[in-house]
């Protein structure tokens, strides 16, 4: 049976923060009504005994679990419907300033995966950076590094790109203005297509925001309000290639998460 759309969406669990056990009924039940095909999750728990993506996801997915992981076992995960024909994990920058601060859990992996036509070879890239608000530095030097790997890996023959994370960085920053194509750095450009903003055009969109209880009473209860997770479309020569058909944010009921998550409907162009 053919594939004519993708459900794919982008979520930080923060880890098992809060009321844990409110969260976990609220993220169950709303991923099983969402019925995502692909999802990037951040601040995922995964240690030996303990797989908090399967915890609320269920038996359903594919799970693949980043390196980079904090010492409680955060860290960045990929959920899939379908099985991963290879994932490959990018080695990115690191800067003396990462060194000496907190444990970073950053990452990018980039899973290959095959679906049914006309969707075809998908490359899904899950990309974590530095979270610092003034580490914009090392977040330009892992963009490209991130970028370059897919580069490399887009072959001549059909190919689309599907980039998702928790960038922490608003759409005006350098790095996420290098994804859009509006900035080049270090002599390297690409160019991917915003989902929130080919639907929803200037509107903030914030995914971290005062307004969600969790931050409020977080570490940030002073953060005004930021637009930090995305969803990208691959653009060639002549634009995306897969056409944008909604994109919205989920879980953004109280209790969920520090983080409002975003999904978007993809479909060949």
């Amino acid at each position: 049976m053919g594939m004519d759309s993708l459900r794919v969406a982008t979520i930080n669990l923060w880890c098992r923060h809060g009321d844990w056990a409110q969260r976990r009924a609220i993220l169950i039940d709303g991923f099983a009504e969402l019925r995502l095909d692909l999802i990037a999750l951040q601040e995922s728990v995964v240690t030996d005994d303990y797989d908090q993506v399967l915890e609320v996801l269920g038996p359903d997915y594919y799970l693949f679990h980043q390196e980079g992981r904090a010492k409680d076992g955060s860290g960045a995960s990929i959920a899939s419907r379908w099985p991963f024909a290879r994932v490959h994990e990018v080695t990115l920058p690191r800067t003396h300033r990462m060194d000496d601060g907190p444990a970073w859990i950053g990452s990018t992996a980039v899973a290959e995966l095959f679906l049914p036509e006309p969707m075809g070879r998908i490359l899904f890239v899950h990309h974590k950076p530095s979270w610092q608000q003034g580490f914009e530095a090392e977040r330009e030097l892992q963009a490209v590094a991130a970028a370059r790997f897919v580069e490399g890996m887009v072959e001549p023959r059909a190919v689309h790109v599907l980039l998702a994370g928790d960038l922490d960085a608003t759409p005006a920053s350098s790095s996420v203005r290098f994804w859009h194509g509006r900035q080049a750095l270090q002599g390297t450009s690409v160019c991917y297509r915003d989902c929130w903003e080919t639907c929803h055009g200037d509107e903030p969109g914030h995914t971290f925001t005062p307004r969600n209880p969790l931050v409020a009473s977080g570490d940030m209860p002073f953060d005004l309000g930021r637009r930090i997770d995305y969803l990208m479309v691959r653009c060639n020569d002549h634009g995306p290639t897969l056409r944008v058909r909604s994109c919205s944010r989920i879980f953004t009921e109280p209790g969920a998460s520090d983080h409002f998550g975003l999904m978007a409907e993809v479909a060949p162009a």
